[in-house]
This record gives structure tokens, sequence and C-alpha cells, in this order.
């Protein structure tokens, strides 16, 4: 006998829902492993991809796990505000994977669109895969049809920049910039970036290849779809990707060409590249010997080549100077919050005392490794001044010998509003206004460029 049209089509709704269980499922354990073990993003996608959950998965699949989570996290304070209002009881203890089952449903629900009846069903098998979370399967059932009913409201209800910002960042925003920057930054966090990429040459040639533009800094910026490594150019070497705002700093050192550079904390090698296409000598020098392969990989992939060496850049002390320094060194990274979500969730203000105090030594060494007259370019792609402008300040008093060298609006193409009073660079990610927001922003950075001036 046949069966109803009705039933039919209710059997392939539920096969379209079982299709869409195992990006989900990755999904709930790369949150899991971010919100509730501090575990950075990035690190935990490679992990899943290369041997976790994501790795079987199809294009598609793997392009919606990355979505629910990058939605999930950037809307994270929304959507626990709404499910904050449909506990009662608050969310249990000891529960596994219920926070992160019941974040990922809402965010499907209320952001992604997804329907219902998919998100719904597939949160209640989610959470019975966890012996932990799998009594509460009938509280998921509830919850997340209420959100469906009644999410997006309360969402839309609430200040999105402000909620979706932890209270540490905020007040650090606001106290430093201002209430209104504050807001600014907050909200192109909410919006996911276009990618950049820094080509060898026709940037206009590859941006038309790519449906992309070209940015004032000679970027080509486009709206990624699919893997990066199936782009046209990757394998030829053409370009590599790296955000417009990290791509000054290296251009701050001017010309290059046929001088010998120091390139501290370099890997994953984007200005390490930057400085081999101009013409410079590079010696690249991470601590890492793993993130030392990976830029070596890189640069091959490029065509391109530098000396290696692996060492702590806050001691190394090589047998010569240079003429140039690059230090990008490490911090906390608020800058770049529209591209790694996670940052506000896997990093405290006490890490940035920290990190100031790792920078601090590592720009003491940078400065000894300069010759007389050589330049040495600082940079943190961090919004907190004390892992900018304080520790140039710091460093001035310390060493008499170096000076600050202004940065004039024409060595950042035209873009004065990116520069501070005392020729220092900061930029915001509200910043770089393209017309749209899926088009516009830029990861927030410092540099600075200092010159040995003193012999010795």
């Amino acid at each position: 006998m046949m069966a109803s049209p009705e039933r039919m089509r209710g059997r392939d709704a539920a096969r379209e829902a079982q299709a869409g269980l195992p990006a989900r499922r990755a999904a709930v354990e790369v949150l899991a492993a971010v919100l509730q073990k501090k575990q950075a993003l990035d690190d935990v996608l490679g992990r899943s991809l290369e041997t976790g959950a994501m790795f079987n998965l199809p294009p598609r699949d793997r392009a919606l796990a990355r979505a629910i989570v990058g939605t999930s996290l950037r809307r994270r304070g929304q959507l626990d505000q709404v499910l904050a209002s449909l506990l009662e009881r608050g969310m249990p203890a000891n529960s596994g994977t219920l926070y992160p089952v019941l974040l990922t449903g809402a965010a499907q629900l209320i952001f992604l669109k997804t329907p219902a009846h998919a998100a719904i069903d597939l949160a209640v098998r989610l959470a019975q895969y966890d012996p932990r979370a799998m009594r509460y399967d009938k509280l998921v059932n509830a919850v997340l049809r209420r959100v469906a009913r009644d999410g997006e409201g309360v969402a839309s209800s609430l200040d999105a920049a402000r909620v979706n910002t932890p209270d540490w960042l905020w007040s650090r925003w606001a106290s430093h910039y201002g209430e209104e920057r504050a807001r600014a930054i907050a909200s192109a966090h909410l919006v996911e970036p276009p990618l950049d990429l820094t080509v060898k040459s026709e940037a206009q040639a590859w941006a038309e290849r790519l449906a992309g533009r070209v940015l004032p800094t000679g970027s080509v910026r486009f709206l990624p779809k699919g893997r990066i490594e199936q782009l046209e150019g990757f394998d030829a070497g053409a370009w590599w990707v790296q955000d417009t705002a990290a791509s000054l700093p290296a251009r701050l050192l001017r010309d290059v060409a046929g001088k010998r550079v120091a390139d501290l904390c370099a890997a994953p090698g984007g200005k390490t590249a930057q400085l081999v296409v101009t013409g410079a000598s590079v010696v690249a020098v991470d601590a890492s010997q793993t993130r030392l392969k990976i830029l070596a990989a890189n640069l091959s992939r490029l065509g391109l080549a530098a000396e290696t060496v692996v060492a702590d850049a806050t001691t190394w002390k090589p047998d010569e100077r240079f003429d140039a320094v690059l230090l990008d060194a490490p911090c906390s990274s608020t800058g770049t919050i529209r591209r790694h979500p996670d940052i506000p969730y896997v990093k405290s203000a006490k890490d940035i005392d920290v990190l100031a105090a790792l920078q601090a030594r590592l720009l003491d060494n940078a400065a000894s490794l300069l010759r007389p007259g050589g330049q040495l370019v600082y940079s943190t792609c961090s919004l907190e001044p004390e892992e900018g402008e304080a520790q140039i300040a710091a460093l001035l008093v310390r060493n008499p010998a170096l000076r600050l060298g202004a940065i004039a609006p024409e060595e950042v193409f035209g873009q004065p509003e990116w520069l501070q009073p005392s020729g220092c660079l900061r930029t915001f990610p509200y910043q770089l206004d393209l017309g749209a927001p899926e088009w516009s922003g830029m990861d927030g950075f410092f540099a600075a460029r200092l010159v040995r001036v003193a012999s010795e």
C-alpha cells in the first residue's frame, strides 16, 4: 500500500534532518572545547578537520558546522539571555554538552533561520549522544520549541553590540576610547568578515578573477566561498591570506630591498613573505619548531625563501646586527575578534598583564639587534593600550638610543584616521567602510616605528 503524500513528506523531512546530524555534532564538539575547556577555536577546528568530527564531512557540512560555531560565538550574549529567560532553574550543573547543544540550537533557530523541526529534532538527538546530557533531552525539546516561538523577539529587543561583548572587554574599550567607539568596535564583531589576500602582483587582475575588489592598501578583498586551498592561485603561490591591517607593519620599514631584516615571532609567515617579495634578506625567528615548519611550507608554496631560526626572541643574540627588525609580538589579539570570535571567551584581562611583560622583554632584545641607524617596527593585533602605546612609551624611557619615527599619512595610503598624533598606527575593526557591512572592516592593529640613533 502506497504511503500518503503527507507521510512521505514526513519521512523526507526526517531523512533530511538525520543527514544534518554530523555537522551539528561537530559544531557542538568544537564549542564544548572552546567554551568549556577554554581552547582556541583555530586549534580546535584544526584538530577537528584533521582527525576529528569534521574530517569526513563534505564541504557543505563543514561550512554549516563553521557557520553554527561562528554564529554561536558572535551572538553568545543574546543567545544566553534568550536561554536564561526560558530556564527557570538555570543551566543544570554537570550536564555535559547540554549547554553547547542548546546554544547551537538557539543560534540556528534565531539567526541561521534553520527550520524548527530540523534544529529541534537534531538537538534532542545530540543530547542523547552524551550520557550526562541525555537525561535532559525533554528539556532540550521544550526549551528550543519556546525559542522557535519567542526567541527572535527576545533577541531583537536586546542591545546586540553590548550584550555580545563580555564586561571585561566593554569596560576596557569604553574607558580607553569612549562609549561611542566601544560600540562601533563591538558592532563590527557581529559581522562575518570578508577575506583579504596579499598578492605578489596584478592585484586588479586577481580581484576580477575572485569577484573581489582592490583595497586602498593593495590587498584583494572578496567574500569567501569554499576552502581556501581550492581557490585559483593557491597552488601557484600567487597570494597569501592576510588581513589588510596585518599587511601594514611590514610596509612601515619602507624600502628594505637588499637589506638584512630580522622578523621576530615570524610564524606563520605572512610578514616574512612581504619582506622577501620586496627584496629583503630575511631571517625569520620563532620559538616554535612546529610553527616554523608551517612558515617554511607557506614560503615554499609561494616560491619564496628565507633563513629560519628556532630561538626565543627575548634572548636571541646572533653574531650580526640588522638594518631592520620587525617584531609582531604575541598579544591578546583583541583586534581580531571579528575573525576569531572565541577570543572574548578564552582570554581575560590577566592575560594582557602577562603578555605585556613578555612584549617588554621582546622589545628590549629587538632593539639590541639593530645597527646604528636601523629601524624597528613593533606591532600587535591588540586594541589594548598596554600592548601598544604604553609599551612604546616605556621603551623610549628605558632606551635613550631610540627615537620614534612618525608614520606619515601617505605611508598608510592616505588614511590619516589610522594614525595617532604621535605618529603611531592604530586601526579599529569598524574602519575601512566599503558601503556594506559584509565588505567592510579591518583588524585592530597598533604599530610604531623606532630608529636607533646612537652608535655603540
